[in-house]
């Protein structure tokens, strides 16, 4: 009996404190996207072309990243391949072949030099591309559910996202876990890097996006407000918000000064869930894949339509804006990669 009272009270504790927090973030919610940003031109329509589809995969495409040199990508495909492309030419620039073949994430190291992939297998493999023929570096294997996001932040250090609620940091020279990062409740989907590095952003099946300082291990903020599962996430240029994308339908933008949303992207027709997302350099357009096989281009101040890339005969699964923000590059099920400008 004691404990159920313990219990009662914890609980009626947590839910004066969460009452708390909204009344703190309502005190700041001083203004909202629209009013901010009324004085801005909206943007123009943007109509994009297929300058290069990549074909030389043979199944779903699950995952693609953007190397820091804006010229190769990777890729990750169902059929048991990472495909490294030079996406000026087009042509492949070399192949990976999984031991698993149930691929969810890939990542390309800033260094260039290393590239990782991981998913049903609960492990992240990380391989070097630049010897003459290309060498498993490490099998990171101590997480207990399927790996769904993995990002460099070096040639020594890896973050990943997984199935079993957590993320962790790995030092790649050991292959062992530097830090576990847990206070999801459900499988994370997702993370980002900060420009700097030092933070770092997850999203979760348990509908919340976290901050997370990478070098204390501990979670800064929660962001609430989605329906549903979280797949994709992104930091805006300045580093000062966050993008995520949803089973919802939508995609939000949180404020991390004000602690809170300040804009969510749904004109109300979509009725496909958001699988990706990415950013352009300035941050003003957005460009979120969709289960409808489309890549809608958002105007993230005015939270307006202002495009589709569609081209897909499935799912757009990933996007990818590189670093000279050049193009915008989405990958599908249908097994192709379209580069667009």
């Amino acid at each position: 009996m004691a404990e159920k009272a313990e219990m009662e009270k914890l609980k009626k504790e947590a839910d004066a404190l969460r009452t708390q927090i909204e009344a703190a973030r309502k005190a700041v919610a001083d203004t909202n996207m629209a009013d901010a940003a009324s004085g801005v031109a909206p943007a123009p329509r943007v109509q994009l072309k297929t300058r290069k589809t990549l074909k030389g995969h043979l199944a779903k495409i699950y995952a693609m990243h953007w190397s820091t040199d804006a010229r190769q990508m990777v890729s990750a495909s169902q059929d048991g391949k990472l495909l490294i492309w030079d996406s000026y030419t087009g042509n492949k620039v070399n192949a990976v072949p999984l031991k698993s073949s149930w691929v969810m994430t890939c990542g390309f190291a800033p260094s260039g030099n290393l590239v990782a992939s991981g998913g049903l297998d609960n492990m992240c493999t990380v391989y070097n591309i630049k010897t003459p023929a290309v060498k498993t570096l490490r099998e990171l294997d101590a997480h207990t559910g399927y790996l769904s996001c993995c990002r460099f932040l070096s040639d020594n250090e890896i973050i990943t996202a997984s199935g079993d609620t957590t993320c962790c940091l790995w030092d790649l020279e050991t292959g062992k876990q530097k830090i576990i990062y847990t206070n999801h409740v459900g499988d994370c989907m997702t993370l980002a890097l900060s420009g700097d590095m030092n933070t770092f952003i997850s999203g979760a099946c348990d509908s919340m996006a976290k901050l997370w300082d990478v070098r204390d291990g501990g979670c800064k903020q929660s962001f609430i407000g989605h329906t549903s599962d979280i797949n994709a996430i992104a930091y805006f240029p300045n580093n000062n918000a966050v993008i995520t994308g949803s089973d919802d339908c939508t995609c939000k933008m949180y404020d991390l000064r004000a602690d809170q949303e300040v804009i969510e992207y749904n004109d109300g027709s979509m009725k496909a869930g958001v699988t990706s997302l990415t950013l352009s350099v300035s941050g003003r357009l957005m460009f979120a894949g969709y289960d409808d096989f489309n890549c809608n281009i958002w105007d993230t101040l005015k939270g307006e339509k202002v495009g589709v890339l569609s081209g897909h005969d499935n799912r757009v699964s990933c996007t990818g804006v590189p670093a000279d923000g050049m193009g915008v590059c989405t990958g599908s099920w249908d097994s192709f990669l379209k580069i667009w400008n």
